[in-house]
């Protein structure tokens, strides 16, 4: 057993460990919109690389998450991680509509993990997930939300590569 661990209940360590493949899950769902739209003949790169960037963020969440784990004295156990459901997409409002649903699926699992710390009176975890996920959960849910909108206004063929140019 970890000299570091302290008051650290063993559902807590489950549920970290299944947040981490769910933080893995969403990087690859991501993966497969980026390669989706960097093909040549969907040819959006500035959403590509929006997909891409949300990918390596999710990783970044992960990595967290495992040296969380490591530090309060637990033990990281990946899990297999399933092909994305989707990587083919109609339209690019179809993916981010798939996005923003990912990242509230993910907040949901967060929450539920917040819930599980404070049920153990592990009020440091409740703390770390308050202070490196919650506010930038409720931010990317926000902006990908926007970008539904913007997207449904615009409408599909001209209004999407319009979308894409001034896309960032």
């Amino acid at each position: 057993m970890s000299r570091a661990r302290q008051l650290y209940h063993q559902e807590c360590e489950d549920g970290v460990n299944g947040q981490i493949g769910m933080e893995l899950g969403a990087m690859y769902a991501y993966m497969a919109m980026a390669t989706y739209f960097d093909r040549d003949d969907v040819a959006l790169p500035n959403i590509a690389g929006f997909f891409k960037d949300s990918a390596e963020e999710e990783k970044g969440h992960a990595e967290k998450l495992m040296e969380y784990q490591n530090k309060r004295g637990g033990h990281v156990k990946l899990c297999a991680i399933a092909a994305p459901a989707k990587t083919e997409f109609a339209s690019a409002l179809e993916a981010f509509e798939a996005a923003l649903q990912l990242e509230k699926d993910v907040n949901a699992s967060l929450l539920k993990l917040h819930g599980t710390s404070d049920g153990h009176q592990d009020y440091q975890m409740s703390d770390f997930i308050e202070g490196e996920y919650l506010k930038e959960q409720v931010d990317a849910i926000k902006q990908l939300s926007g970008y539904v909108a913007q997207l449904k206004m615009v409408g599909p063929g001209l209004g999407v590569y319009q979308f894409e140019k001034t896309f960032k």
